[in-house]
């Protein structure tokens, strides 16, 4: 390889990476066994990374369940994600919630901290500015419930790590286009 290429080579990986973007992606399946693992397998498949990854029915009969995908890439990627999600047997429709007009994302995240007696108080002061439950309390920790997008969840546990910090455990985004219209 010459230098020449390699600059290139270099300039285009610089190029695509610059066009990178986090997308969510609604995908509404037959609620049978074995779809999930087929949707999986296809990001795996082609390499491609989930950030997030949420399932739940999506009608009250329990026929069609949703599955909300986070991942990242350029938009050629993107393009390629979803039409290879719509060839798949058991997927009805595919939304990009990111590109599709706006909605709305929520993710839900328990945090157990156990500060030191004299941060307890700050530990609390900082939960109710994030608007966090306090659904545990014992004498040494505390868990917090906190929704919200993904970077305010983010920053809660960040700030909580100076505090004592000792897990987090998160839902994954949850989102829905906004008005009346159905995916």
């Amino acid at each position: 390889m010459t230098m020449n290429q390699k600059i290139i080579g270099t300039k285009l990986n610089a190029t695509a990476l610059e066009n990178t973007a986090s997308h969510t992606i609604s995908v509404i399946v037959d609620n049978e066994v074995g779809v999930l693992a087929r949707v999986i397998g296809l990001f795996s498949g082609r390499g491609y990374n989930i950030e997030s990854l949420t399932v739940a029915p999506d009608d009250m009969e329990g026929q069609t369940s949703r599955i909300t995908i986070v991942t990242t890439g350029t938009p050629m990627v993107i393009e390629q994600i979803k039409a290879q999600l719509d060839r798949l047997v058991p997927v009805i429709r595919v939304g990009d919630l990111t590109l599709d007009g706006p909605s709305v994302e929520r993710e839900l995240a328990l945090i157990k901290v156990a500060p030191n007696p004299e941060d307890r108080e700050e530990a609390r002061r900082i939960a109710e500015a994030f608007r966090a439950k306090t659904v545990d309390s014992t004498k040494g920790s505390f868990i917090f419930e906190v929704t919200g997008k993904t970077e305010k969840i983010t920053a809660f546990a960040t700030l909580m790590q100076e505090l004592g910090l000792v897990e987090v455990v998160r839902t994954g985004v949850a989102a829905l286009a906004r008005g009346q219209d159905k995916l």
